[in-house]
């Protein structure tokens, strides 16, 4: 399963054209970081949101956010 999401992750920040507030934070830690710890932060971020959206419902939101304290 990790191999999944550390591919999804260096899709979405190399392919998919389309920005979200995940692919801007995920940029913004390439920018300080490099790009492979962006990507493995990126990963363990998209199993947290999928297991948030799986157990309680939500849908993912492109434009931002719900709390800032899910950061």
């Amino acid at each position: 399963m990790g191999n999944l999401l550390y591919e999804a992750a260096q899709v979405m920040l190399t392919r998919v054209q389309k920005w979200s507030w995940l692919k801007a934070w995920a940029m913004a830690i390439a920018k300080r970081r490099g790009q492979q710890k962006a990507i493995v932060a990126l990963a363990r971020r998209l199993a947290v949101i999928m297991h948030r959206m799986w157990s309680d419902g939500t849908e993912f939101r492109w434009a931002g956010e719900a709390s800032p304290a899910a950061a």
